[in-house]
């Protein structure tokens, strides 16, 4: 049984660490970007170094007090906020930011968990290199919390999610031992993957609280372009087109919709639009090249064979790395417009390529028979990540769906399932998609995951009722 971070328990605790390692919680730890869920917590836990991390976690194993790990806050699936009866503890990996290594000639940087990915990135700049993890939070999203949930972003196409990037982990199990597991190898074949059963856990098998990442050489030549389509199923032709006329050198391909573009015009108006016309349909390809090569027209030669097989209606070919930039801006302004309109639910979901374009035409469907509303379908196509968000139609506002909300989210979720596809891509499971993962997961992969939930933390402390629900009866 779980018991609470109280008083008694704090003041055990701050005999073992330094005076300014505790501290009262302040709102931003209690609560997670859209407002979904309010946590709460007895105190907050701030170490500097792997060895106080480990002094936590060895007090709140004896005493059963249960721990959430803090990043940056960022999370969109609530992992980072504390429910529950037992009041927890707030374990902020923020002060631990340190970048302690740089190889450029292994491509690896060691980073602490509380490194910000923006900080990371630029130190891997410094050293002529690419970290090339990147998303919409990059300038506030930490390191351990990347790792925790698998992040994806936009460059997966080409160089892979977090656990793709992360060659080795310093990670603090649930009784305080810590796994020393920081190499910096490409090939190490000595056993079970420790590395991939951490990555992606959510903080509910141990702490990250440090990793040796793998850094790429920076693209000597840069490129975008947008071009329109007419729909899904010809966006994807053009994938593959792109693919087997650049290889590797697609970094990006992202879906935009007419809808994004339509919500851009009436919240964000700074935004510059490329067509005079919004399209329905448009995408962004980037392209990062090695020196000698012309991205300009690499994308010309891929947009001529494009139109010549009607592929493609119109484009525009990046000139300089600044308009490159706007592109970029117009995408990456999307979800911020998104937030302006309100969704009455959004859903980051994965298919297989060729599931996309029938997804999209059937979820529509499905969706006008409970409720008339607007559809934003955009994100990272060419690895099967969309960001499915229903809004509101126009002129009602999102209180006129509370009624339809979970009957939305479970319409578009069962018909993903159905065509083979993924409820979470890359936002993780956290506390609000634990239903999800019991309703649509194997049931022979949730009993391994509790087995090596018991087995790595028998109490239950780490993180209760993320990932996996119940996990504080199974603590008892």
């Amino acid at each position: 049984m779980l018991t609470a971070c109280d008083t008694d328990f704090l003041a055990k605790l701050s005999g073992l660490l330094p005076p300014d390692a505790l501290a009262a919680p302040e709102p931003r730890y209690l609560e997670e970007p859209r407002g979904r869920l309010t946590g709460q917590g007895g105190a907050v836990a701030l170490p500097r170094n792997v060895e106080e991390v480990s002094v936590i976690l060895r007090a709140c194993h004896a005493a059963h007090v249960p721990v959430i790990p803090y990043g940056g806050g960022t999370g969109l699936v609530g992992g980072q906020v504390g429910l529950g009866n037992a009041l927890p503890l707030i374990l902020s990996l923020e002060r631990m930011q340190a970048i302690r290594q740089v190889y450029p000639t292994e491509n690896v940087l060691v980073a602490e968990a509380g490194a910000i990915l923006a900080d990371v990135q630029r130190a891997a700049e410094m050293a002529g290199r690419l970290f090339p993890l990147s998303l919409a939070s990059e300038g506030s999203a930490r390191i351990g919390g990347l790792l925790a949930c698998n992040a994806g972003g936009v460059n997966v196409l080409r160089y892979g999610n977090a656990r793709d990037l992360t060659l080795g982990l310093e990670v603090v199990l649930a009784d305080g031992r810590i796994w020393h597991g920081l190499k910096r190898l490409r090939k190490d074949n000595t056993g079970y993957d420790l590395r991939h059963l951490m990555i992606g856990s959510e903080g509910t098998l141990g702490v990250i609280t440090a990793a040796s990442l793998r850094l790429s050489p920076r693209p000597a030549v840069q490129g975008a372009a947008l071009m329109v389509v007419d729909g899904p199923k010809a966006a994807l032709s053009l994938l593959a087109l792109a693919q087997a006329r650049l290889g590797d050198g697609i970094s990006a391909f992202e879906l935009i919709s007419g809808t994004g573009l339509a919500f851009l015009a009436e919240t964000m108006t700074q935004v510059r639009q490329p067509f005079a016309v919004p399209p329905d349909w448009m995408v962004l390809i980037d392209l990062g090249l090695p020196a000698g090569a012309d991205a300009s027209d690499a994308l010309e030669r891929v947009f001529a064979d494009a139109l010549e097989q009607g592929l493609v209606r119109d484009g525009v070919i990046a000139a300089n790395l600044a308009q490159r930039k706007a592109f970029w801006s117009l995408r990456e302004s999307i979800p911020e417009a998104n937030r302006h309109i309100g969704a009455i639910a959004s859903h980051d979901i994965s298919l297989p390529l060729s599931e996309i374009a029938p997804f999209i035409a059937k979820a529509g469907q499905a969706l006008a028979r409970i409720k008339a509303c607007r559809i934003n379908c955009f994100g990272h196509l060419g690895d099967g990540n969309l960001h499915y968000n229903v809004f509101p139609a126009t002129g009602h506002s999102r209180a006129a769906y509370d009624g339809e909300r979970a009957q939305i989210t479970t319409c578009v979720h069962d018909l993903v399932h159905q065509m083979g596809g993924s409820v979470s891509a890359e936002h993780g499971i956290g506390r609000i998609k634990a239903a999800d993962l019991v309703t649509y997961g194997d049931p022979v992969k949730l009993a391994m995951m509790r087995a090596i939930k018991t087995a790595l933390d028998p109490h239950g402390i780490l993180n209760p009722g993320a990932v996996l629900m119940h996990d504080e009866m199974q603590g008892e």
